[in-house]
């Protein structure tokens, strides 16, 4: 007899090797690839460096303004003039100036207003609408008059938020939105305000830095006062940089806080504060944090990780969130850090999240917001999950204004698209320009010998291949021209006025160096090709790419109004048609398996069903045990490859940013020895702790009972009754053991071993009967209990218990063995 165990094993070897031909995870989630090397001198550039003591980034912002989005990215910036960031202030009753505190100090404010104003204010500079440059100005105007005598402005109550100090942090943005309107129209009042404040903070005792949010996001405080640095040269300002790093949270050696956002924005504080001390060791810290996020919550497709509010051990599955600040937040830092370091792989990192996640945090008219984005969601309602498949047990998936259910989030999303047309194109340090982000859109900058140019950039990028630039030049002037060279992409080819030339290379860019005349000519091609990207951390899963989208299967998206006005309506998403199919994989040749296809689709927002111009169509299998839980969340990924004898279909898969029903990383189908039978996991009952803890918990080996580092399934709040939890196959097994860990919270909580329990299985008759135990049903803590029985075949299995008289009770991992004649 040989046995062999389901629900147990190694997650990445207990389905067999990954699909031969499967692209994987690069050695590093943020593998960096070689330092761009500048073809010219570091000090030829027209825009501000870093001034020493500080070290030259090789890459710089331009002036806001700079750039002029047009095509598909205009059309998101539309939606967002007349959505939720553009018209925020109709429904936001933070936006009030008769009673904000940062235009009215008496009054009470915090972070919300900031929030919006930063991707307020850029919205209006990239696309020149007056209504946004008349109100940004006015709320300008309205926060620089509240500055008092010793550097303090905005709300008065701030002084005195933490431990009778200052709260600094919703300061940050605020600097973040001033910094932008001083480059745009050199308003000096803002050099004396950003003065004013960081010698009051310079005041502070340095206790303050450890103190509130503002610890975790110190990344952005070093920013702007690197900044200001860079324009008065006081060098108490890179005092004050020395004290925000030694007192705040320490990146430097480790993860100090889970949260998403304070994630999003705190893993790169090494490499910023690098700039002025500790060089490559502080930028090496940096990598390695992005690497450990991503490796622990970020093992699924489209650029985000597992923070529905914080990470936690054992929730990886792509059924978590993202938070939309995170998204947003993430994409800052990877475009800050584009423009630090010089390595492109930051910029993939961004359009990554920007290409496949940032539109479906919205619904398509941008009139609604939701707290959290997964790669696989199959519901979005406005109900409560609040069984512990989230981190925050309130409604957070429908889209809303959600001023008061989401709160950061509608007021903060508004700086995405924004920021990343400004950052689609950078000056290089050595006098040039860089293409960053390829987008259909126009620069006017300073070349050269400071000659103001214009390059206009034609392409439907990334549904295409193809990025036209020409250019548009007074006379004749020399510079070297950056073009980034997607880490995707194995063979670029570039032409020069319609002929082949040969670019030099240089750390994941091309570079065209030469005299460049008017109306010259650009032509970049990338060829895209389709891959399958194995995530053995998830089950073995499997997620499509084509270039820069990843693609998910398109659901029938029922769209139902529960709530709102005609203006600003609230929407639930149904699902419309089947969700839970696992891939047909040609293991040979896996990109084989789909089709890429031209959908012919002209509409300017190409993040729809409707609109997206391109689309695949692959086969699958429905795997029938695949459902939602009782709250209607889809349930964890469970090993490939599956088994399923269900037909073989044709589905259609769907740039993932055009869907917001989705699944996006697949389970495959499979047959013979390799393949997995689904596990359906229910309870008698589940309040708080949801039975696909148990999923979760298949290969984990808890510290003890009482481990709360590991997801747990639990009866609370029934205390002293009969329960059960039971998993069921469609096929049927022949089965002999079961392990179970109990859950026992003594000391901490209400939740003990059970007074007493049994084992059942379903006959054929579909009757539950009890197993015919050769061993004693344990209830001790702090290991497996084992029981073994006479083989029965049977298609469920199940846990009955008495729970302890005034006590609750549950399970931390439960194993059962089946035996292969």
């Amino acid at each position: 007899m040989e046995r062999r165990t389901f629900l147990t094993g190694t997650v990445a070897v207990a389905g067999g090797a990954a699909l031969s031909g499967m692209a994987a995870l690069p050695a590093q989630a943020a593998a960096p690839r070689p330092p761009v090397r500048l073809v010219g001198r570091r000090d030829a550039a027209h825009y501000p460096q870093n001034h020493a003591p500080l070290r030259a980034a090789p890459f710089l912002r331009l002036p806001p303004g700079s750039v002029t989005p047009r095509g598909w990215l205009r059309e998101q910036l539309d939606l967002q003039l007349d959505g939720l960031g553009g018209r925020l202030p109709e429904v936001s009753d933070f936006l009030d100036p008769e009673t904000s505190g940062w235009s009215r100090p008496e009054r009470g404010g915090w972070e919300e207003l900031p929030y919006w104003l930063r991707g307020f204010g850029d919205l209006g500079y990239v696309t020149g609408d007056a209504r946004v440059l008349e109100l940004t100005g006015a709320w300008i105007d309205r926060i620089l008059a509240t500055r008092q005598p010793d550097g303090f402005f905005g709300p008065t109550a701030l002084r005195t938020a933490l431990n009778g100090g200052p709260d600094f942090w919703p300061y940050v943005p605020v600097l973040d939105a001033l910094r932008s309107r001083y480059e745009y129209n050199g308003d000096e009042r803002v050099i004396e305000t950003l003065t004013g404040w960081f010698a009051y903070l310079n005041g502070r005792s340095p206790a303050l830095f450890a103190l509130g949010w503002g610890t975790y996001r110190c990344a952005d405080v070093i920013e702007s006062a690197y900044w200001l640095y860079n324009r008065t040269k006081d060098a108490w300002l890179l005092d004050l940089v020395r004290k925000v790093h030694t007192n705040s949270a320490d990146y430097t050696t480790g993860i100090p806080n889970w949260h998403n956002v304070n994630l999003a924005q705190g893993f790169r504080e090494p490499a910023q504060y690098g700039l002025l001390d500790g060089g490559s060791a502080l930028l090496d810290a940096t990598y390695r944090n992005y690497d450990t996020v991503m490796r622990r919550y970020g093992q699924f497709p489209g650029g985000g990780f597992a923070g529905d509010e914080n990470c936690r051990a054992g929730y990886g599955d792509p059924r978590q969130g993202f938070e939309t600040c995170g998204i947003v937040e993430f994409m800052y830092s990877h475009e800050l850090l584009t423009r630090l370091t010089g390595d492109p792989v930051w910029a993939d990192r961004c359009e990554e999240l920007a290409l496949n996640m940032l539109p479906a945090s919205l619904d398509p008219m941008h009139k609604g917001i939701h707290y959290v984005t997964s790669a696989n969601s199959v519901q979005l309602d406005n109900v409560a999950k609040n069984h512990g498949q989230f981190d925050n047990r309130f409604a957070m998936q429908a889209y809303m204004p959600g001023v008061h259910n989401y709160r950061c989030c509608p007021h903060n999303y508004g700086m995405g698209w924004p920021y990343y047309a400004q950052e689609a194109w950078l000056a290089s340090a050595d006098g040039g320009l860089c293409a960053s982000l390829y987008t259909q859109s126009s620069v006017r900058a300073k070349v050269g010998d400071g000659t103001t140019v214009t390059f206009t950039e034609d392409t439907e990028y990334p549904f295409e291949e193809t990025v036209r630039f020409r250019l548009s030049t007074p006379r004749k002037v020399s510079f070297p021209l950056y073009l980034r060279v997607p880490g995707w992409c194995s063979a670029p080819a570039v032409r020069l006025n319609g002929r082949p030339v040969r670019a030099r290379t240089s750390g994941g860019y091309l570079v065209i160096d030469r005299q460049w005349h008017d109306r010259d000519t650009v032509e970049l091609r990338l060829p895209m090709r389709t891959t399958v990207r194995t995530w053995g951390d998830n089950r073995d899963a499997v997620s499509v790419d084509h270039g820069p989208l990843t693609y998910s299967l398109r659901i029938t998206e029922d769209w139902q109004r529960f709530a709102g006005t005609e203006e600003w309506p609230e929407y639930a998403v149904l699902p419309g048609s089947p969700w839970n199919y696992a891939l047909e994989i040609d293991e040979r040749s896996p990109a084989k398996s789909f089709t890429l296809e031209r959908t012919g689709a002209d509409e300017a927002n190409p993040f729809t069903h409707t609109g997206t111009p391109v689309r695949m169509r692959a086969r699958a299998r429905r795997v029938p045990a695949w459902r939602t839980d009782d709250q209607d969340v889809v349930t964890p990924l469970q090993q490939s490859p599956v088994r399923t004898d269900e037909p073989l279909e044709q589905v259609t898969l769907v740039p993932s940013a055009a869907a917001r029903l989705r699944i996006t990383a697949f389970p495959t189908a499979g047959s013979g020895p390799r393949a997995h039978e689904w596990v359906s996991c229910t309870a008698s009952f589940s309040g708080v702790d949801s039975p696909q803890a148990l999923i979760i918990n298949s290969t984990t080996r808890p510290s003890g009972s009482g481990d709360h580092s590991v997801p747990r399934f639990t009866w609370w709040d029934r205390t002293g009754t009969t329960e059960w939890v039971q998993y069921e196959t469609a096929a049927a097994r022949l089965l002999e053991e079961v392990s179970v860990y109990w859950f026992d919270d003594t000391g901490v909580g209400r939740c003990r071993v059970p007074a007493s329990w049994q084992l059942l299985h379903r006959d054929a008759a579909g009757e539950w009967s009890p197993v015919e135990a050769t061993t004693e049903y344990g209830t001790a803590k702090d290991r497996f209990n084992r029981v073994t029985f006479a083989p029965v075949t049977t298609t469920a299995l199940r846990l009955q218990v008495r729970l302890q008289g005034d006590f609750s009770g549950g399970v931390l991992a439960w194993r059962a063995t089946s035996a292969q004649r």
